[in-house]
Parts: structure tokens; C-alpha cells; sequence
């Protein structure tokens, strides 16, 4: 059996609740964010460079030692493939990922927990996506969003009872905010919750759906509906709170085992409340601030997606090129074909460029950055798009091979699908996105007036300026890309601004570029970031990744803007909008058969 060299981490974390946000727009804190910069028209360099080092020897020794004692485990204790057959993980190799500590990664030390890093987390969490992503989303589930309320918004009193017995692993947890009812909009979830005559228990009533661990799951953290006075003008508004219940509560029960694609060892359950007594105090954070508090766990648990889903590409690169070196076809062995040099090329840059942005996200958080949302909410959509396409393009180069179950490609495909989808759709997130950088926009286009035109022009003209950070030569080009994109990006995008106004809104084929480009900008200044950083100490080998992923992702933004502005794509954009409503109204395909019948 695997153990940890070191059972407690040298750095405790501090737990402060992440800004919060509404709907599609969020609060924030001006100048920190680099994703809300660019649409402003301007580089945030402080958010850049240096890339974050952000680990002491002896965090980088301890996590290490954990990787390698993980590593052990997953190869010598957890079977994948057998997890995935039998829909579980058997019970003595739960008890071992409680022996090391596997469910209190990031509790203080002080409520029996590891108090690992966000960085170091996240890179521990490199290992679930190597070996099992289902045994990722069952750990993932309970204290990255599972219990993270209680680490962000908890009483000393709530942390001090709860915390121990969940970073033991001893009981799991789990997040309930997805109704029947409501998915994406969660503002519009149906489970109520009410103050009892005696004003001691709020009674819950209602019902969630696809909870991860709910079937297994003794603490659910619940968004429900409750009756909120204002006191200045005594009017009564539902609004959403957030409640620490205990199946112990009673009248809590749940569905059987969802029967899933993908992530099959994690249980994915139905859980039911009826008339639910939950004592007032386990009420988390603030009556009436449960939005907030669901928005900011998720915000806070995305940045270990991006770590997470760089193992599995490095995993699966490494599973292509083996292919790829030692097949032989035609006359020469795959590797010597430019076509698959060119699909190698792209996961690897695809890999690179999701590293630079998952460990920028997390060093940045770990250095105190007080607004991260965007950039955790791009790097989710970019991890879960990239390792997808990557899973893609393996089973593309291992051919036959590729889609034989034994090979165990075929696995990580059903698993990666739901990356996409939970913890935010990726649609939902670039909506996300792109509206709360319009949102900047639009409060500075209104502020400036007949300035902000001025400034536009001028910024056509000369452009934002050069990259005042000493960048290596081999990146001088990249560093120019990216200041000419960013003042581009800013002026199309204030021109749509102008042009739409409020009902930007509803442009949502235009806000998806907005989106995709603002996607492309961030990741072209953490790859700039890092591979300077790289050759700062004396390697040189990253530049020529990072250069031709910021070459490419130039081309890719100009193509994106120029479409913007182009009234033959707006044409193109009304006539597959058309198709669209057609295809909706006739209930699917609509097109008459050519044979005619």
C-alpha cells in the first residue's frame, strides 16, 4: 500500500470567498483581472509576468513525495478499468485514499487536513486525470465543491464539526444545485426552504438531480428558495440561501445510481428533501446570499480542472507518439508522414498552451489575486474543448486500435465528454465571459463619451504599446501579436457595443467570437509568460511551442474579428439562424427525402 511521506503540508491556506457574481454579470476589482484588461483595451502586465513560482523547496519536495505515493496507488491499488466495468470502487481501496489523506487535500492542518496549495492541489489533481477521471470527479466532488462552502463561508462553529470527519473521509459530501427544473439558470431553482413558527428550523422541501456523491453523500450543501424581508421597505422576495444539511436531519433520500456515459466509479444520484428540519445555524453564509455562494464555490473549483485534464493529454500524447513511432505503414513508420507530425504538433501546443493557463490561474490565486473568475472560467472551457480534441486525434492515429475497448482509449472519450458540460456548460460560460467583459466596456464607453471614440482612433493609430516586460527574442514577435490583438479586440468589440447597445445581449453568435477571442488572448500572454520565464533560467525549449501557438492563435483572432465586421458572415450568421428556428419548428430534419419517399 501506497503511504504519504509526509502527512501534513508545510503551508497552511487561507480561505477568502472569491467576488461574487449575478446571473451573467459579476462584480470586480479594477485593474487585477487580466481577461477583463483586454477589453478595455489594455495589457495588465502586473497579472502576467512574472509567471507565478509560487512554491518554497519544500512545498515542491512534499508535493513530490505526494505524487509519487499517489502514483503508487493508482498504479498498484486502483484498477480504472475495472471501476469503470463495476460502476464503483471497491471498499478497501476507499478506505486507502482515506489513509492518504485524499479527501482533505486543501483543509487547514488544524481540521486534519493536508492544507496543500492551490497550485499544489491542482498538480496532484494531475494524477486522477492520468489514471481514472472517474475517481477524480469522486474526490473532486466532495471537497472541491462538496464541502468547499464550509472552507469559504463557514463559522468557526460549522468548520470545527464538519471539517474533521470530511477531510478523514470518514463521510462525504456533496453540492446540490441542479433541479429538474433548472440547470444552467440556476436563479430558478423550485426547492424551498422556510422559517418554522419558532424561528429554530428552516423546513426544506424540493428535489436535485445528477448530484455527484448525492447517493453516498452524508453532507449536502443546498441552494434552496427563501422568503427574504427587506428591512427598509418590508417587501418579501424569494431568494436563494445556502444550507450545510445532514442526511441524519431525516427526510433526506435519495434515487438510485444514475447509468452514465462516462465517470461511472463516481455516483451520480437524485436526492430528495422532504420536510427537511435544518437547525438555522447550518445556514451558510448569509439568508438571501445562497446565489453568491454557489457562484463562488464554483468559481473557486474550476481552476483544478485545467491541471486536472493536462495530465490526461500528456497521458494520451504520450499513448500517440509511442503509436506513432513504432507503426509502420506504406513504406515508412507513421511518424516520418507530415500528417500526423502536424496532429502530434497541434495536442502538444493544445497541452501546453491549457498548462500555461491552469497554473497561471492557480499561482496567481495562490499570490493573493482578489479577481480570477474569467480567467478560471476560460481555462475550464479551454481544458475541457482541448482534451477533448486531443482524446480525438489519438484514437485518429491509433486507428482500429484506437476504438478497441482493451486499448482503453475508448474510456477516456465517454469520461472527457462531461468536462464540457458540468460546472458550467461551456456555452453558458463563454456567455459568461464575454458579457461581463462587455459589461466593462459598456460602463466605459458610457463614461468617456465622445473621448472614448478619440481614443479608439487613436488606438487604431499606435496601438497599446510594446510589452514593457524584457521578453526573449525569440518571443519579440509573439509580444507584438499580442499587443496588436488586444487593441483590436478592444476596438471590435466597442464598436458591437456601440452598435447593439443593451441588446447585445441577445447577439449571442456575435458574443461566441468575443468569447473565443478573448480564449486565444489569454492564453497567448500565459504562454508568452511562461516560456520567458523558462528562458530566463536557461531553457530555451519552450519558446518555439509558445511562438507558434501565439502565431497561430493571431491568425486565428484576426479571422474572428474580420468575421465580426463582415456582411457576407452576417448574412451567413441570419441564413443558419433560419435553419435553426426551421429545424426547431418542424421538430427536427426537415428536408424531403431525395428519393421521395
Amino acid at each position: 500500500n501506497a503511504e504519504w511521506p509526509l502527512r501534513t503540508g508545510k503551508v497552511a491556506r487561507v480561505y477568502q470567498p472569491t467576488v461574487t457574481c449575478t446571473r451573467f454579470f459579476s462584480d470586480s476589482k479594477p485593474g487585477t483581472s487580466f481577461a477583463r484588461g483586454i477589453f478595455l483595451g489594455e495589457l495588465r502586465e502586473a497579472e502576467l509576468f512574472p509567471y507565478p513560482d509560487v512554491l518554497d523547496a519544500d512545498q515542491k519536495e512534499t508535493i513530490s513525495m505526494m505524487m509519487s505515493a499517489g502514483k503508487t496507488f493508482m498504479e498498484e491499488t486502483n484498477d480504472a478499468a475495472a471501476n469503470d466495468t463495476n460502476e464503483q470502487m471497491p471498499d478497501e481501496q476507499l478506505d486507502e485514499m482515506r489513509a492518504l489523506g485524499m479527501y482533505g487535500l486543501m483543509v487547514p492542518e488544524e481540521y486534519g487536513g493536508l492544507a496543500l496549495t492551490n497550485t499544489m492541489y491542482a498538480k496532484f489533481g494531475e494524477l486522477t486525470g492520468v489514471y481514472d477521471l472517474g475517481l477524480g470527479i469522486h474526490t473532486g466532488a466532495h471537497q472541491s465543491i462538496g464541502y468547499k462552502g464550509i472552507l469559504l463561508y463557514g463559522t468557526d462553529a460549522q468548520k470545527e464539526k464538519y471539517l474533521p470527519p470530511l477531510a478523514a473521509g470518514d463521510i462525504f459530501a456533496c453540492f446540490c444545485l441542479t433541479e429538474p427544473s433548472s440547470g444552467s439558470d440556476a436563479s430558478s431553482i423550485q426547492t424551498r426552504a422556510e422559517l418554522n413558527e419558532a424561528g429554530t428550523h428552516y423546513v426544506m422541501n424540493g428535489a436535485k438531480i445528477w448530484i455527484s456523491n448525492g447517493g453516498i453523500a452524508e453532507i449536502f450543501t443546498v441552494f434552496a428558495q427563501t422568503p427574504v424581508t427587506d428591512p427598509k421597505t418590508g417587501e418579501t422576495k424569494d431568494k436563494i440561501t445556502a444550507f450545510i444539511v445532514e442526511r441524519a436531519f431525516g427526510g433526506v433520500d435519495h434515487g438510485p445510481p444514475e447509468k452514465k456515459m462516462g465517470i461511472k466509479c463516481s455516483n451520480t444520484a437524485e436526492v430528495y428533501y422532504d420536510n427537511v428540519m435544518i437547525p438555522v445555524e447550518n445556514v451558510l453564509g448569509e439568508v438571501g446570499g445562497g446565489f453568491k455562494v454557489a457562484m463562488n464555490i464554483l468559481n473557486n473549483g474550476r481552476f483544478g480542472m485545467g491541471a486536472c485534464l493536462t495530465g490526461t493529454m500528456k497521458m494520451l500524447i504520450e499513448k500517440a507518439t509511442e503509436h506513432a513511432n513504432s507503426r509502420k505503414q506504406f513504406v515508412s513508420k507513421l511518424r516520418e508522414y507530415q500528417g500526423i507530425q502536424q496532429k502530434i504538433a497541434r495536442m502538444n501546443m493544445l497541452c501546453y498552451a491549457n498548462e500555461s493557463m491552469a497554473y497561471m490561474l492557480c499561482g496567481n490565486m495562490d499570490r493573493g489575486a482578489p479577481e480570477y473568475q474569467l480567467e478560471a472560467a476560460i481555462s475550464k472551457i479551454f481544458a475541457s474543448q482541448a482534451a477533448w480534441d486531443v482524446c480525438d486525434e489519438t484514437i485518429q492515429i491509433l486507428g482500429g486500435a484506437g476504438f478497441m475497448k482493451d486499448v482503453g482509449i475508448e474510456r477516456w472519450m465517454r469520461d472527457l465528454r462531461i468536462f464540457r458540460i458540468f460546472e458550467g456548460t461551456n456555452d453558458i460560460l463563454k456567455l459568461f465571459v464575454a458579457l461581463n467583459g462587455v459589461q466593462d466596456l459598456g460602463k466605459k464607453l458610457k463614461s468617456a463619451g465622445a473621448g472614448s471614440v478619440m481614443e479608439m482612433i487613436s488606438m487604431k493609430l499606435f496601438g497599446i504599446g510594446a510589452i514593457k516586460a524584457k521578453l526573449h527574442s525569440g518571443l519579440a514577435e509573439s509580444g507584438k501579436y499580442l499587443s496588436a490583438d488586444i487593441a483590436a479586440f478592444h476596438i471590435g468589440v466597442a464598436l458591437k457595443v456601440g452598435k447593439h447597445k443593451k441588446g447585445i445581449i441577445e447577439e449571442q453568435v456575435t458574443l461566441n467570437r468575443i468569447a473565443d477571442v478573448s480564449i486565444l488572448l489569454q492564453s497567448m500572454g500565459a504562454v508568452i509568460s511562461r516560456a520567458n520565464a523558462a528562458a530566463d533560467k536557461g531553457d530555451t525549449s519552450e519558446i518555439a511551442i509558445a511562438a507558434a501557438w501565439c502565431s497561430e492563435s493571431h491568425l486565428n483572432i484576426a479571422q474572428l474579428l474580420a468575421d465580426m465586421e463582415n456582411s457576407v458572415v452576417a448574412a451567413s450568421d441570419k441564413a443558419t439562424l433560419a435553419i435553426g428556428k426551421a429545424s426547431l419548428d418542424e421538430g427536427g430534419y426537415f428536408p424531403k427525402s431525395p428519393v421521395g419517399c
